[in-house]
């Protein structure tokens, strides 16, 4: 459905992947590794075998088999084990050094089958993080069955899986995007199947509130007005106001101060474009009325943010390519 596809598109458009920690693991006999919760992305590929992954609150363990895909788009913390186990050895205490843009390789034990998989740890700007991505659950699944339907993203996961057998120049620029690439795909597939059971998501799929999520997001610097995104909608100011808070769980002109704030953030921390311009250029003729929605939305003002942005990127470190052995020890479970 075209118009599905157009309004995911432009609802993921401001989330940024920009960096990925990556493993590859092989794990035999009893194992099981815990990872508290992380502000990223994780995901798990299972290149042979099988393994269960179990949550420490109340929900059913998931099996993960051989060409099984498992993203946890809020990186929930879980064990993955080789039985469902709610607990395990802390990854922290065997894989402590994730940086991104690094890499491991990890075996453990040394007798039975081998289970192996692929792993990562997708880093993303909080601030660049789209609303509906909010409405996404713990763990998304896509079982082997459903990924040979998407040859795209099965010839995503197969160049990954070469791709981090390599070492050699642009490897991680090449494997950081491809992650990329299987991230997008990967959301793109799960909400489209979860825009039948989620209320949030089958926004996407309702003819008139898509209308209007997609000119929020992609026109949000136009002076839009209750009556006129509902025109744009093609309802009844009262019937799209309505529809579209059942659906999306808040009204209109609260999506669209959230969409122009993230705008915002994205250019005061990643440009250089004067402070002063930045309120028109994501739908402000106030200052004033900028100046108190930033602050309402992030705690600070926005000349603050932006000297903040600029401190975090002049003290981080770009993180050594490094591959790192360790035997009998676990893998990056919640790499």
């Amino acid at each position: 459905m075209t118009g599905v596809d157009d309004t995911l598109s432009d609802l993921l458009m401001p989330l940024r992947l920009h960096s990925v920690f990556h493993s590859r693991w092989r794990a035999r006999g009893p194992w099981a590794i815990q990872g508290e919760d992380e502000s990223c992305a994780v995901i798990h590929y299972v290149l042979r075998n099988e393994c269960c992954v179990s949550f420490a609150k109340d929900s059913s363990p998931i099996t993960l088999r051989e060409g099984d895909l498992a993203v946890f788009p809020h990186g929930t913390g879980h064990t993955i084990a080789d039985r469902a186990i709610p607990h395990g050895t802390s990854l922290d205490a065997v894989l402590p050094d994730r940086r991104p843009g690094a890499s491991g390789i990890v075996d453990i034990g040394t007798t039975g089958p081998a289970t192996e998989l692929l792993c990562g740890s997708l880093h993303y700007d909080a601030v660049s993080k789209p609303p509906v991505y909010q409405a996404l659950p713990d763990v998304i699944l896509l079982e082997r069955g459903t990924l040979e339907k998407e040859p795209l993203l099965t010839r995503t996961l197969e160049s990954i899986t070469a791709e981090t057998a390599r070492d050699e120049p642009g490897t991680q620029l090449i494997v950081t995007r491809a992650f990329e690439m299987v991230f997008v795909l990967s959301l793109r597939v799960a909400l489209e199947n979860l825009a039948e059971s989620s209320s949030e998501l089958s926004a996407l799929r309702h003819p008139g509130i898509s209308r209007a999520l997609l000119a929020i997001y992609r026109e949000y610097a136009e002076p839009w007005t209750i009556d006129s995104l509902s025109r744009q909608a093609g309802m009844s100011r009262s019937a799209f106001t309505k529809a579209f808070r059942e659906l999306v769980g808040e009204g209109p002109g609260q999506h669209l101060t959230k969409r122009r704030m993230q705008e915002a953030a994205m250019l005061l921390s990643e440009t250089s474009v004067p402070q002063n311009t930045i309120p028109e250029l994501v739908g402000y003729q106030s200052a004033v009325g900028f100046h108190l929605a930033f602050r309402k939305a992030f705690g600070l003002p926005p000349g603050e943010f932006r000297r903040q942005a600029r401190e975090s990127h002049a003290s981080a470190r770009p993180a050594a390519y490094s591959r790192r052995p360790r035997a009998g020890a676990g893998a990056g479970a919640r790499s």
